[in-house]
């Protein structure tokens, strides 16, 4: 068991880790998060795959790199986006492993 307890610092992360719920709350967001734990992608690929404009999946990707859901990078004339890291792959796993499990 985790005891977050403790002081000041303890309240800004949970203030913090509330922000990030509330990202994540979107399932717009939450989809384009599991496209990129499958692998990186540039925002066209992800227009493509969802099916929408790449001014609404930037707009998104915008939201998701403020929450440091999301990295980038150049690749030539492409930005390339990824899972922040491996906390985030394993909030996104986790959370879609509880939501299909049978109560």
């Amino acid at each position: 068991m985790i005891d977050w307890t403790g002081g000041l610092s303890d309240a800004e992360h949970i203030e913090e880790a509330a922000a990030i719920f509330k990202v994540l709350s979107d399932p717009a967001r939450l989809r384009t998060l599991l496209l990129l734990a499958a692998q990186e992608r540039s925002v066209g690929e992800l227009a493509k795959i969802e099916e929408e404009k790449i001014g609404t999946i930037s707009a998104r990707l915008r939201v998701l790199l403020q929450a440091r859901l999301v990295k980038r990078r150049r690749h030539g004339k492409a930005v390339i986006y990824t899972i922040a890291d491996g906390h985030v792959l394993n909030l996104v796993v986790n959370t879609m492993e509880h939501a299909k499990e049978q109560g």
